[in-house]
């Protein structure tokens, strides 16, 4: 994940409280309350801007702290939300991330109708 580029799902939704962000997962409804640190990684996940830029350029100057401990965090936090499909995650730049959203649940089978003798 050296070279990763990461989106938002659109099956989430987001709230600002203080200087925390709560996600909610339309899937499964889990929540993630987000510390001000995960929060500029989200709301910088564009699809276009590489990780390691957002960790260089955001997180190690606003919050004083080392390149590779900053970077090493936020791949662990973006392969946490990705697994729980809340994030995006690609080797290239990801062209519309507003067109990215999980895949839906399948759809139940219809039940069987009764039929009488």
């Amino acid at each position: 994940m050296s070279d990763c580029y990461i989106a938002r799902s659109r099956s989430v939704a987001a709230r600002q409280l203080g200087d925390e962000l709560i996600i909610m997962s339309a899937i499964d409804s889990t929540l993630f309350n987000l510390s001000p640190v995960a929060a500029v990684i989200w709301q910088s996940a564009d699809g276009k801007t590489p990780l390691a830029n957002i960790v260089e350029q955001q997180i190690c100057s606003a919050f004083e702290v080392e390149f590779a401990e900053a970077f090493r965090d936020a791949q662990e936090f973006v392969a946490g939300l990705a697994g729980h499909g809340i994030l995006f995650v690609a080797d290239a730049p990801i062209p519309d991330s507003n067109t990215l959203a999980p895949a839906p649940a399948p759809t139940p089978a219809p039940a069987p109708a009764l039929v009488t003798p």
